[in-house]
């Protein structure tokens, strides 16, 4: 074999290891199980106010990464009636489910989004800039199953692009400016 050989398997090996690694960091190095307690439980903001309230829930499954903010996925069961939840919650009108690694099963952005779009789920909102720029939302289906996940807001966007923060948003904290 020739060193032009040897030097150009060298490189494609180099390549392949490097492409098999990013992939590995990107889908399954950074992210932890996340019990309920961890996550915060399942909060919703009560109509007209800013207090979160818990709502009862079962079967909770999460994953989270430190490395990004919006890396939070959660899914769960709860007992309470979409026409409980829409009279005395915050709806979420621009829910915009985020995709889930694909070993995260139960959580299918791909179906929520159709299903908020449809009316069939309803998005609600959980909390509100925290971190600052972010909303959690959660969406509730019928049959009681239900989806959480982080999503950049209307302060996030325009301040992320370095951009004074827009009337009505709380102040930008000290390290994002």
């Amino acid at each position: 074999m020739n060193s032009t050989r040897i030097a150009i398997l060298g490189i494609a090996m180099s390549a392949l290891i490097a492409g098999l690694a990013m992939y590995y960091l990107q889908v399954y190095a950074f992210y932890d199980d996340v019990s309920a307690e961890d996550a915060g439980g399942v909060e919703l903001t009560l109509v007209g106010t800013d207090a979160r309230d818990p709502i009862v829930f079962d079967n909770f499954q999460a994953i989270d990464s430190d490395s990004s903010p919006l890396r939070f996925r959660a899914c769960f069961t709860t007992g309470h009636s979409l026409a409980m939840l829409t009279e005395t919650y915050e709806i979420y009108d621009t829910a915009e489910p985020l995709v889930a690694p694909a070993w995260f099963s139960c959580f299918d952005a791909r179906a929520i989004g159709e299903a908020l779009e449809s009316g069939e789920a309803v998005a609600f909102l959980s909390r509100e800039n925290e971190p600052y720029g972010f909303d959690r939302v959660v969406a509730v289906f019928p049959d009681g199953r239900g989806y959480v996940w982080p999503q950049l807001n209307h302060c996030g966007e325009v301040v992320f692009d370095g951009d004074p923060a827009p009337e009505g948003c709380p102040p930008v904290p000290e390290g994002l400016r």
